[in-house]
């Protein structure tokens, strides 16, 4: 079984999030989710409510599709993150010039899966 969760638009940028997704990527979720509770970086906050809410969608999914659920067969099996749309500010600065500052956004994508799902595809 495979879920997935996507957050769009959020205020990090997509290098910053990339460091947090790349320490998760191919763990067990709930380790993962451990990783995400207690890393430093200020993007760990919204990669962990992404991934809670990936696990969430497929607990929701094997309910609805009549399936045993175990929460410690799940594991990250995709996880990126994508440039989303930049932000232009404009400083005040010396001599009546103006500088220009970039805030970007980043869309985060997390798919979790089964072990079967990952022996299955390989065939």
């Amino acid at each position: 079984m495979e879920a997935k969760a996507i957050a769009r638009y959020l205020r990090v940028t997509p290098m910053k999030a990339r460091r947090v997704v790349d320490l998760v990527r191919g763990k067990q979720a709930n380790e993962a989710l451990a990783i995400l509770k207690f890393a430093q970086q200020g993007a760990a906050d919204p990669v962990y409510k992404v991934l809670a809410s990936a696990v969430s969608n497929a607990r929701d999914k094997a309910d609805r599709e009549g399936l045993a659920f175990n929460e410690e067969e799940l594991f990250v099996s995709e996880a990126f993150v994508d440039e989303g749309p930049t932000m232009k500010r404009y400083q005040p600065r010396a001599q009546g010039r103006a500088f220009e500052i970039k805030k970007r956004t980043s869309h985060v994508t997390v798919v979790v899966a089964t072990d079967e799902d990952q022996e299955g595809g390989t065939n």
